[in-house]
């Protein structure tokens, strides 16, 4: 999905805010470090459970495997004020798409995409890994890491 306006922030979403959405915000991170490029990023959950908790130890220990930093991130509800502050909010998978739409103002819907609209894999949904193995952890990276590129490219072409 194209990028056709100036992005300067990214809410990253997924369900419980510990796995898929501070892994795409730590992905972003060291992609916008790299290129120089201020974003303000951040990450949430759809649901408020884990309100306050650091993200997953194994996708901390996929990430920082990678170089990735997961320096001062705690789980967070999303919450009303974010669908205005952001200026591109992107959810893991549908159902979080389809909840953040359910709860998001009508003026601000366009900001909603699912995190892989950017990616050229066809792969649509960033599958939870919570439950699997550690190759879980490393395939949700790959698919991030992938997409952020991509997305990344579209935003420094539209400045």
């Amino acid at each position: 999905m194209p990028i056709d306006q100036t992005i300067s922030s990214i809410l990253f979403v997924c369900m419980g805010n510990i796995c898929r959405s501070p892994t795409a915000e730590a992905v972003m991170r060291q992609k916008i470090k790299q290129a120089n490029m201020p974003l303000t990023l951040d990450s949430a959950g759809t649901i408020g459970y884990h309100q306050g908790a650091a993200p997953d130890p194994r996708a901390m220990a996929a990430g920082m495997r990678r170089g990735l930093s997961f320096e001062g991130m705690a789980a967070r509800k999303v919450v009303m004020d974010d669908f205005e502050r952001f200026d591109l909010i992107l959810a893991a998978d549908k159902q979080n798409l389809a909840d953040l739409k359910a709860i998001c103002p009508v003026q601000f819907q366009n900001k909603l995409q699912l995190v892989l609209a950017f990616t050229e894999e066809g792969i649509e949904e960033v599958p939870d890994p919570y439950y699997g193995g550690e190759q879980g952890f490393e395939y949700v990276l790959d698919l991030l890491e992938s997409s952020c590129e991509q997305l990344l490219l579209q935003i420094q072409s539209a400045r």
